[in-house]
């Protein structure tokens, strides 16, 4: 066995034994879903980070920083790099902000432990339809999020040990798949925790090692001016409504943290409302470690390898740690890759099976059912799931693709009616409903029909959910007016 492997199993048996630890404090729906709201603010910042960065950013982001350089000059791809880190971090600063603390404070009062039963709750508590059609937008984009976490161990282990992608796909899958069903939440934050210092260590480490090797900024800078200036530029010269819309489509990557179901179960998971500003402090220092490091490490590598080395930049990370280190270390660091797929794909499991048995089986099919039997049956489903998950990673689409069309779903769907509902009183559950909606379509319909306008589809999502439950809402409010009159 060579190094890599013995680094990289090392890092499994760790996550095994912290998952197999899990279970045994798993006896209640609340545990499985959301550690009983037990966990303290350094688990559940690191875990938010860990869940809400993924093989996207280790995998994909740094791709594309590799493929494009900071600002994509070649018009590739419609959120350039350096755009995308500034958005992100603006992102989860604006989430932790607005939605953490009265998000912990109102799902405790009025016991959800979910997000769909949180909307219903809040506005109409006998009425499932909120929770019916979240759980369904839930259930369709996670598909595909978690798809793309599989298809992330399919390549970061195609490119280390020489396996076939579906070899890689079915290993990564397993291993999350069994450390979910067994421990639940309180498994998943405490691998998120492992599996976010890995990430930030390899975020930081490995860039910065790459930079000193290739003589520092100024080696850098000489390297890739010398195949296309542009690439270090911001603004990949470009000018008008092409930098315009690459700037707000790398801001809109950010607005979609407001509305993701699994980040949002980790706010509701920490133990005092009192310890969320420590927590953001930490989730904010961190992002911008790790989307700083993410960029840095796609051009530092443009600078090391040249461009066009790889047929698929999204191999690019594995490659580089196995080139710059020994390879015990480069196992570790590659393990970062599939700790962020797995922080990710974890915690969308959980959540999507909180949506089948909570939201539908618990709330609408068998109200009585013993705590035992709902953590069985969400053990069954997490394993379904993945099992669907699985499939849908043999899709063409790229890790990034395939995320952004998840991310941009939820976010335009959620990120609106999550920021209303705790900061407008005049918000109302059609509002809410009609918003939801606007938002998910808009999304599907601009990235199948108006992709070619080079706007990423989050944007007008989230811009016409937003206003959709203001107007319909400031609607009801005028007719419930008139009804008393």
């Amino acid at each position: 066995m060579n190094a890599v492997a013995i680094g990289f199993l090392a890092y499994l048996v760790i996550i095994l034994i912290v998952g197999t630890i899990s279970a045994r404090r798993t006896k209640t729906l609340p545990d499985f879903l959301l550690a009983g709201r037990k966990l303290g603010p350094w688990i559940v910042a690191f875990s938010e980070r860990a869940s809400g960065e993924s093989g996207w950013m280790l995998l994909g982001l740094t791709g594309l920083a590799y493929a494009t350089g900071l600002g994509d000059p070649s018009g590739m791809k419609l959120e350039p790099a350096f755009w995308t880190g500034i958005g992100g971090v603006a992102g989860v600063a604006m989430s932790w902000v607005l939605v953490s603390k009265r998000l912990r404070e109102e799902s405790e009062r009025l016991g959800a432990l979910t997000l769909p039963r949180f909307l219903e709750l809040k506005f109409r508590p006998h009425d499932p339809t909120i929770r019916f059609v979240a759980t369904g937008i839930i259930a369709f984009c996670f598909a595909f999020y978690i798809a793309a976490q599989f298809d992330a161990a399919g390549k970061s282990l195609e490119q280390t040990f020489g396996w076939t992608h579906m070899t890689g796909v079915m290993v990564g899958a397993a291993v999350i798949v069994f450390y979910t069903l067994l421990g639940g939440f309180f498994a998943v934050a405490w691998t998120d925790f492992i599996q976010g210092c890995i990430m930030l260590v390899t975020l930081v480490v490995l860039p910065l090692v790459t930079l000193w090797h290739i003589g520092g900024i100024e080696g850098l800078s000489e390297k890739v001016s010398a195949i296309d200036p542009n690439l270090l530029t911001v603004s990949g010269g470009r000018s008008g409504w092409p930098l315009l819309a690459g700037i707000m489509g790398g801001f809109g990557v950010g607005m979609g943290y407001a509305g993701q179901p699994h980040i949002a179960a980790r706010y509701m998971s920490i133990r005092s409302s009192g310890e969320i500003k420590k927590a953001a402090s930490i989730a904010i220092v961190f992002s911008i470690f790790s989307y700083g490091g993410a960029v840095l490490m796609g051009i530092v590598a443009l600078g090391y390898f040249g461009a066009g080395y790889f047929p698929d930049p999204e191999k690019m990370m594995p490659e580089l740690a196995l080139t710059i280190f020994p390879a015990w270390f480069a196992g570790i660091l590659i393990s970062g890759a599939l700790a962020a797929m797995m922080s990710t794909a974890d915690s969308q499991l959980l959540v999507t099976t909180s949506a089948v048995t909570e939201d539908i089986y618990h709330q609408s099919i068998r109200p009585e059912a013993s705590q035992a039997e709902l953590v069985k049956l969400s053990r069954i489903a997490t394993f379904i799931i993945g099992l669907i998950a699985i499939t849908l990673a043999q899709l063409p689409r790229s890790i990034f693709d395939k995320v952004l069309f998840a991310w941009g779903g939820l976010g335009a769907a959620f990120g609106p009616a999550l920021i209303l509902s705790l900061w407008w009183k005049g918000t109302t559950r059609n509002g809410i409903l009609a918003g939801m909606i606007t938002g998910f379509l808009i999304v599907i319909i601009w990235d199948n029909f108006l992709g070619g306008s080079g706007l990423y589809s989050l944007v007008p999502g989230f811009t016409f959910a937003f206003l959709t439950i203001i107007i319909v809402s400031l609607m009801d409010l005028a007719s419930a007016s008139e009804g008393k009159k």
